[in-house]
Formats: C-alpha cells, structure tokens, sequence
C-alpha cells in the first residue's frame, strides 16, 4: 500500500504536467495566431491607406489636369491667332485683324462665312461645352455618387470634348485653304499659337477622360 502512493503521486504529477505543456502549446499557438492576424490586419490597413492616398493624389491630379485643359481650349477657341499672315495680319475662327501701325491697335472685321470654317467654330464650341459640362458633372458626383462609383459620365463627356476638338483641329489642317482666303499664297503665312494650343489640348483632353473612367471615390 505505502508503495502505491508513491507511484500514483508520479503518475498524477506526470500527468499535470502533460496537461500543463499542452495547454502552454495550445496558449502559444492562440498567441502565435492573433499575432499573425494582427499583422495581415496592419498590412490590409497598410495597403488600404496607400490605395486611399493614391487616388486622393489621382483625384487633385484629374482635377488640375482639366482645368488647366478647359482653360487652354478656351484660348484656343476665343484668341485671335489659328494663322499669322505676316506680323502685321492674324486670321482666328471669328476675325482676320490688321495691325494699324499709326494708333497700334489691332483693327478687325468678320471673317467671311464658308461651310469648313462653320463646322470648325461649332465643333471647337462643342468641345468647350462638353469639357464644361465634364468638370460641372464631376463635382456633382463627388457629393453624390456612392462609395466605390466610377466618374463613367464624367470621363464620357471629356472623351467626347477631346474628339470634337480633334475633329476641328483637322479639317483646319486639311482645309485652310477653303477656310481662308483662297487666292491668297499661304506660303507666306505659318499656324497661329491658338491652333497649336488646341492640338495639344486632344491628347490632354482623352487623357483626363480615361482618368475619370477609373478613377474611384471614396470617404
């Protein structure tokens, strides 16, 4: 009897102790795996905060890139120089100008109607409204639309903007001679800086219009 007490008192310590080891096993794993899941949950958070800040930056950058877009095909559109005749003579959608040399002032009349030149005013116009109509929508959407939309009508309209000034950009190019005064040698005259501006204002143009198409909101 007094040998059995010995042996039950190492039986029963041994088997604390096994319950002991499995469960510190057990605790360091609960432990190993919250830590693991707080660190996937940092690095989603990580990740969501450098996803929010790109698209904040994207957003400012859109924004920018428009304006200052809409601005140059305003000029384009309003300023008096798609062809310099001599440094004396411009010629622009709307007037031909004469500079009077006795007053310094630039003297202008009407240019004369023909059908290229109408479809090259209404197109430039039209590529004004629809960038106008892009930014105006744009900032409706941003109060708005839901969380996670896309700028879709936004970047429809600015893609459409940038075709209608592409459109009138080159039937210019193709039809100056119509447009302007065709008995005149156009050797001796060269592109304004207005028909310049409003080519660079194609590729700014659809380009801010695929931005939009992808560009997300959020909070």
């Amino acid at each position: 009897m007094s040998l059995l007490l010995p042996i039950r008192g190492s039986q029963q310590y041994s088997g604390d102790r096994t319950l002991l080891g499995l469960w510190t096993h057990r605790l360091g794993a609960e432990t190993s795996g919250r830590k693991e899941e707080r660190q996937q949950t940092r690095e989603e958070d990580l990740r969501r905060l450098r996803h929010s800040d790109a698209m904040v930056c994207l957003l400012v950058s859109v924004t920018v890139l428009h304006l200052v877009t809409l601005a140059m095909l305003l000029i384009s559109t309003l300023e008096k120089s798609w062809w310099v005749w001599a440094d004396s003579e411009i010629t622009d959608l709307w007037y031909n100008c004469f500079h009077d040399n006795s007053s310094d002032t630039w003297l202008c009349a009407a240019t004369s109607e023909s059908d290229w030149l109408q479809s090259v005013q209404a197109l430039m116009v039209l590529s004004v409204v629809f960038s106008s109509i892009s930014f105006l929508v744009f900032m409706m959407q941003l109060f708005t639309l839901s969380t996670g939309g896309l700028f879709y009508f936004t970047g429809l309209c600015q893609g459409f903007a940038g075709f209608t000034d592409f459109a009138a950009c080159l039937i210019f190019t193709f039809h100056r001679k119509e447009i302007l005064d065709g008995s005149r040698d156009q050797s001796r005259g060269h592109f304004g800086y207005c028909f310049i501006l409003a080519w660079i204002c194609v590729p700014l143009l659809l380009l801010s219009g695929a931005l939009y198409a992808h560009l997300r909101k959020k909070q």
